[in-house]
């Protein structure tokens, strides 16, 4: 039942219940009974990130006027996964996309289809072939370089602690 606080007997029944991984723990519970408290153990979780790995991508075609175009046949979820980690990072890059079909769903049984996926986020996107208009837009703000030199964003403090470490 939600809102329910366990009681155990005592803090050895609590640990044997529980399965304490260490005396200190088994320590706490039993310090924690003696005072009146709750033993209240691994009760929830915490989501978490593992801190970044340095990875690289690489645009199927870049446009003179500095679009960044990627062509899909097939749009997986690690290829989205890795468009939005990119774009989240490099917002000054103008990185469109090129489907083979766009009604097709992003996976087996999905209702989302890789033109909606574009849309949902922020992306243009063509059928088959690169638009001419495309090509004869002047660009991005930023060239694909000085979009790179002004660096990941929201990610510095951890980028400049790796660059020590190494």
């Amino acid at each position: 039942m939600a809102g329910v606080i366990p009681r155990y007997r005592n803090a050895k029944h609590a640990g044997e219940v529980l399965g304490f991984r260490s005396g200190l723990e088994e320590a706490n519970s039993k310090h924690l009974e003696k005072h009146g408290q709750p033993v209240l153990y691994e009760t929830f979780k915490i989501r978490y990130a593992i801190p970044l790995s340095w990875h690289t991508y690489t645009p199927d075609f870049r446009l003179v006027n500095g679009i960044l175009v990627e062509t899909k046949g097939r749009w997986l979820m690690e290829d989205r996964a890795k468009m939005l980690f990119v774009k989240v990072q490099y917002p000054d890059l103008d990185i469109r996309l090129v489907f083979s079909r766009g009604k097709t769903p992003i996976s087996t049984g999905a209702k989302t289809t890789c033109a909606e996926w574009a849309e949902k986020h922020g992306m243009k996107w063509a059928e088959k072939l690169i638009p001419l208009e495309w090509l004869r837009e002047p660009g991005p703000k930023y060239s694909p370089e000085e979009a790179l030199r002004r660096g990941p964003v929201g990610y510095q403090e951890i980028f400049e602690a790796q660059r020590k470490v190494k």
